[in-house]
């Protein structure tokens, strides 16, 4: 498991939404792009816990440690080789701001959790009353040219890219990356580490996102999230923050519209449809992911709560909840799996009922695969 300082939470000023001048230097992440030669993302075994209500994309977890505080560990790789033909371009992408829009709630009071869990072990409930300050939320998931932009301004380098592969969902591959596939997932065997996959290729090293500047950006750990936040003067959103954002100010609902999926015959949410995982009818118009903003918003105004990617939160993995209050609760002080929220457009009820405000999952904060993104949000100020 990857060794990781925190970033500590400064207050957000609004006027700097859309001014915000970019500071960082290649040299100051250093430190955190430091990874020992060779190292490979290693495969482990979904535990018992994973039934058929999973798609198995929590038991994705890598099996080396790599301490990235240890600047002696240094490898630096050929920029050639890690940046995108767009790095390397005139400042006309670094004078103005790509971060998203942010939306700010109010908090308050609100029932987290529910009483009635679609998946009891992953700790949705029991229902109780939690209070939040005032916060921003970002309308829609981290673009993948958001994040390009990030990583030509500081010379960031994720996490799979360091590893050398991450998790793909096998039915995306080209035939001739299936026929490299040396290992897979025991109790998913539709999940595959793949060499070269990253978050500019996210079905391995013959696929780009070229086309795709526009969807959210995949393959990024917990770790990479919160350098992007930092970098963008914003954090990441606590798990109570997350699901008053995706509830859109209503109350005891499945879905951040409702507690019907499809209102009005209506797909709003990327979601598999068909038979998981073998056919992905793609009803909803997308048998990948969808570019952000495409399905309608909550009542908030924000896009994508669930599915298309899923989305890390701050928070420490934990499944033992009270009915007590909470005022702005964190989570564990300490933990092995960061929680993730929103389900993805691998989630179908029969395999991965995520979908849902309520719902939760986790993964050790160096995963990364082909269908985990995040969002940000900021503090506002008092």
């Amino acid at each position: 498991m990857v060794t990781h300082t925190q970033n500590s939470r400064s207050a957000f000023n609004p006027s700097k939404v859309h001014t915000h001048t970019v500071n960082t230097h290649p040299e100051q992440w250093a430190a955190i792009n430091a990874v020992a030669p060779g190292e490979q993302l290693g495969v482990r075994c979904l535990s018992s816990e994973s039934q058929s209500t999973d798609c198995g994309c929590q038991g994705l977890k890598r099996d080396v440690t790599v301490d990235v505080r240890d600047e002696n560990k240094l490898e630096h790789h050929d920029d050639a080789n890690i940046y995108s033909k767009t790095a390397n371009e005139g400042p006309h992408e670094t004078e103005r701001d790509i971060r998203s829009k942010l939306v700010l709630l109010q908090g308050g009071w609100f029932m987290m959790g529910t009483d009635d869990p679609g998946i009891p072990q992953d700790g949705e409930g029991p229902q109780r009353r939690v209070r939040l300050d005032p916060f921003y939320i970002e309308e829609h998931e981290v673009t993948n040219q958001q994040f390009q932009h990030f990583t030509n301004q500081t010379g960031y380098i994720t996490e799979a890219e360091r590893f050398g592969d991450s998790f793909v969902f096998e039915g995306l591959l080209s035939e001739e990356v299936k026929s490299t596939l040396s290992s897979a997932v025991a109790a998913a065997p539709w999940w595959s580490p793949v060499k070269g996959a990253d978050w500019r290729h996210p079905e391995g090293p013959d696929s780009t996102i070229e086309h795709r500047m526009n969807h959210p950006v995949l393959h990024v750990s917990w770790s990479d999230a919160q350098a992007y936040c930092h970098w963008a003067e914003r954090r990441l959103p606590t798990e109570a923050e997350w699901e008053l954002a995706c509830r859109g100010g209503l109350q005891d609902r499945l879905y951040p519209w409702g507690n019907k999926l499809m209102p009005r015959g209506q797909h709003y949410a990327n979601l598999w449809q068909g038979d998981f995982p073998n056919h992905n009818t793609a009803e909803d118009g997308y048998a990948n992911t969808s570019p952000v903003m495409s399905f309608p918003a909550n009542g908030f105004g924000l896009y994508d709560m669930v599915g298309n990617a899923w989305e890390w939160t701050a928070d420490w993995w934990n499944v033992h909840h009270t009915t007590e209050d909470k005022y702005n609760p964190k989570g564990p002080e300490t933990g092995t799996d960061r929680v993730k929220k929103g389900g993805s457009y691998m989630c179908h009820k029969s395999y991965c009922y995520r979908y849902r405000c309520a719902a939760r999952s986790q993964n050790t904060p160096d995963s990364s695969a082909s269908n985990l993104g995040f969002r940000c949000t900021a503090d506002a100020e008092p």
